[in-house]
């Protein structure tokens, strides 16, 4: 068994993906209209066959409540890894990314957090 797709909820698929793939840097990968929402799924260009990340709309009213208080708490919706967390928070810093945690050192990591426009805070973390 192996992970081939993981999700991160949005209130805007359209949104997100200019998000993910222009601020991010991540790869389009599927893109499937289905009624009112698509299935559509981004990759790290590192990895083009790896797990995809589906930008799953927010549709479900439990959903936005959840993702509302994960987000009022601090808590990142989910965490991508970084070779140089540093550089990568320069980067997306200067493209106009807010980050809602700077760099912080946490044992074997190091962690930083930005609002993904859609709903989230996403985590980058560099291993230490």
């Amino acid at each position: 068994m192996k992970i081939v797709v993981t999700s991160v909820l949005v209130d805007d698929q359209a949104k997100a993906l200019a998000f993910y793939e222009g601020k991010l840097g991540f790869a389009k990968k599927e893109d499937v209209p289905l009624g009112a929402h698509r299935w559509l799924t981004v990759v790290s260009p590192e990895a083009p066959d790896g797990v995809e990340l589906l930008l799953e709309p927010d549709a479900h009213p439990a959903s936005r409540d959840y993702k509302a208080a994960l987000k009022a708490d601090g808590i990142p919706w989910t965490s991508f890894g970084v070779d140089d967390l540093t550089a990568e928070h320069a980067r997306l810093t200067a493209l106009g990314v807010t980050f809602v945690q700077p760099p912080t050192a946490m044992g074997p990591v190091t962690v930083a957090v930005f609002d993904d426009t859609c709903g989230n805070l996403i985590q980058i973390a560099q291993r230490t």
